[in-house]
C-alpha cells in the first residue's frame, strides 16, 4: 500500500526562492538534468528577491555585472556598477529568454520540510500567503536559495527617546515610495553598503545629509562607466568580450582580496590614499574613513564615480564619527553633546540574518540544530540528507559561486544517477574536526546570528571558502563522492526493487 507521502505531488528537486541563485539554480538544472522535474517556491509575488523587494534610493550592486550576472547570460550595460531597477530588468529578462518564470509558483511560503530516510524524501509544507491555505508537496531534493537575509524586516537597534522624534523614521528595507525629501534634513545612521548607496543618492535633492556612523568603513571610488567592457566589445564583439571581461574581473577581484589579507597595512595606506585625492584639503580622514579592523574584516564599500566623496566636497553630505546617545524631538543627540537636527532620520543599520528562510527542518522525526551540523562544500550540512543550499561569496560577487554550486550539484544528480543512489548525506569522519563560524565575517549582521548558524571545519570539504579558483577546482573538476559524502540506496527503493 502506497505510503501517505506518495499520493503527494512530487517533484525531483523543490528550489526555495526566485532570486538571483534560485533562478541561476532552475537554469542548470533544465540544461544538465532536462528529464527532472522541478519547480521554484517563492513567498512573494514577483521573482527578483533582493533586488525586486528593496526600492530604496540609489540601491545597486557593489560588484561589477559581468561577475554578478550569470556566466551563461551576458551583462550588456555599460555602468561599472548597475543599479537596482537594471538588475531587476536583467533578472526577468534571464527569466523570459530561458522560460523559467514556467517553474515559479508564487505566494507559496515553505512552512516545514521533514526528511523521511525509508522514503528517500522531503515532505514539504507549504502556505499561500494569499489566502493562507496550507498544502504539502514532495521532493527527492530540496534546495534552498533564499540567500541569508530576513525578508520581512530589517535590523534595527534600540534608540533611547524613538518615541520622541517628530519627523519621519525610515529603515530602507521598508522604504516608502512616496517619500519626497526635497528640501528636508536628513540623517543617515549607518556607514555600510546600504548607507554608502542611500547618502549620495539622497543628496540629489534634500536641504542637507548627515552619515552618522560609529566607526569608518573602507570606501573606494570606481569609474561611472566600464571603458574596458566598452573597448572590448569594439574590438571583439559582444559575446568574446563577455568572456574576457569576465575573466579579467574575476582575476582582478581575486588580486585585490588576497593583497587586502596578505598585506593589510599596504592595503590601508593605498585606501586612505585614494580617499585624501577625492576628499577636500584637510578633510578628518582618519577622523571618518580610517577603519580599527583590516581591509576585508568586513566588505569594502564602493562609490560609483566617487558620488559620495563628490557630495562630500560640494557641501551637500557631512561624516559624523559619534555614537547616539538618544533621539529628541529634533533629531538626534551625541555622546560628545552635539545634536544633529532631522526632518527625516534613516536607520541603515543593517539586516538580520535568518538560515534557510528560517524553515524548521526535521531529520526523520528529529530536527536539525543548525548549529550543531558543519557546511560541507558550502552547499550541503553534515547529517541532514538531499539538503543544498546556495550561498555565494561575500568578498567578491555572490553569483560566482552560485553557478559553481549549481554545476556541482547537476554533477552530483548524474554521478547518483550513474550509479543508482537516490541519497547522499555528508558526515563528519573525523569527531577532532576543529570548527568556526560559517561565515568567518566581521560585519555585525552575521556575529550577532552566530551562535544559530551552522559552522564550518578547519579544511576541505568542510571549508567555507572566499577563494574562487580554489572552488573552480573543488567544485568543477574534482570527484563529486569522497570519504565524507555517504551515497546511499533507500531501504524502500531497495525492496521494491528486489
Amino acid at each position: 500500500m502506497p505510503s501517505a507521502a506518495a499520493q503527494l505531488e512530487h517533484l525531483d528537486v523543490l528550489i526555495v526562492g526566485a532570486g538571483i541563485s534560485g533562478l541561476g539554480a532552475a537554469y542548470y538544472l533544465r540544461r544538465e538534468h532536462p528529464q527532472r522535474s522541478h519547480a521554484i517556491l517563492e513567498a512573494r509575488g514577483a521573482l527578483g528577491g533582493t533586488w525586486d523587494l528593496f526600492r530604496y534610493p540609489g540601491i545597486r550592486s557593489d560588484s561589477d555585472l559581468h561577475t554578478f550576472g550569470y556566466a551563461f547570460k551576458p551583462w550588456r550595460g555599460e555602468k561599472f556598477l548597475a543599479d537596482g531597477e537594471q538588475i531587476l530588468a536583467y533578472l526577468r529578462e534571464t527569466a523570459r529568454e530561458f522560460d523559467l518564470e514556467r517553474d515559479i509558483r508564487y505566494h507559496t511560503k515553505v512552512v516545514s520540510a521533514s526528511w523521511s530516510s525509508p522514503d528517500a524524501r522531503w515532505t514539504v509544507e507549504v502556505v499561500n500567503t494569499e489566502s493562507g491555505a496550507r498544502s504539502k508537496l514532495t521532493c527527492s531534493w530540496l534546495l534552498c536559495a533564499t540567500g541569508y537575509y530576513r525578508y520581512d524586516e530589517g535590523f534595527t537597534p534600540h534608540f533611547d527617546g524613538r518615541e520622541r522624534f517628530r519627523g519621519q523614521i525610515i529603515h530602507p528595507q521598508h522604504w516608502p515610495a512616496d517619500l519626497d525629501v526635497t528640501g528636508r534634513r536628513i540623517v543617515v545612521i549607518g556607514s555600510g553598503a546600504t548607507a554608502v548607496t542611500l547618502v549620495p543618492a539622497l543628496a540629489d535633492t534634500a536641504a542637507h545629509v548627515t552619515m552618522l556612523q560609529r566607526t569608518p568603513t573602507y570606501i573606494l571610488a570606481t569609474p561611472p562607466r566600464d571603458a574596458l567592457v566598452i573597448r572590448l566589445r569594439r574590438i571583439f564583439g559582444e559575446k568574446r568580450a563577455h568572456t574576457l571581461a569576465r575573466t579579467l574581473y574575476i582575476l582582478r577581484q581575486q588580486a585585490m582580496w588576497r593583497f587586502c589579507r596578505r598585506f593589510p597595512k599596504a592595503a590601508r595606506r593605498l585606501i586612505r590614499r585614494m580617499n585624501v585625492r577625492m576628499l577636500p584639503a584637510g578633510y578628518a580622514v582618519d577622523e571618518h574613513f580610517r577603519p580599527p579592523y583590516d581591509p576585508w574584516d568586513q566588505r569594502l564599500c564602493f562609490a560609483p564615480g566617487g558620488d559620495l566623496f563628490t557630495a562630500i566636497r560640494r557641501g551637500a553630505v557631512s561624516v559624523v564619527t559619534d555614537r547616539v546617545t538618544t533621539f529628541t524631538e529634533n533629531g538626534v543627540l551625541l555622546a560628545s553633546g552635539r545634536e544633529l537636527t532631522a526632518d527625516v532620520i534613516v536607520t541603515a543599520t543593517g539586516l538580520n540574518v535568518q538560515a534557510f528562510g528560517g524553515v524548521p527542518l526535521t531529520v526523520d522525526g528529529e530536527p536539525v540544530r543548525l548549529s550543531s551540523t558543519v557546511a560541507y562544500k558550502g552547499l550541503m550540512l553534515s547529517g541532514v540528507p538531499n539538503l543544498a543550499y546556495m550561498v555565494g561569496y561575500t568578498t567578491s560577487s555572490w553569483t560566482l559561486k552560485i553557478g559553481l554550486l549549481c554545476e556541482h550539484f547537476c554533477r552530483l544528480l548524474t554521478h547518483m544517477d550513474t550509479h543508482g543512489y537516490d541519497t547522499a548525506c555528508p558526515v563528519v569522519a573525523d569527531p577532532d574536526l576543529g570548527t568556526r563560524p560559517f561565515l568567518d565575517f566581521g560585519a555585525g549582521y552575521i556575529q550577532r546570528v552566530l551562535d544559530e548558524l551552522p559552522r564550518q571545519g578547519n579544511r576541505k570539504p568542510w571549508l567555507t571558502s572566499f577563494d574562487y579558483l580554489g572552488d573552480v577546482r573543488l567544485l568543477r573538476h574534482l570527484p563529486v563522492a569522497d570519504d565524507e559524502l555517504r551515497l546511499s540506496h533507500s531501504r524502500q527503493r531497495t525492496g521494491a526493487a528486489s
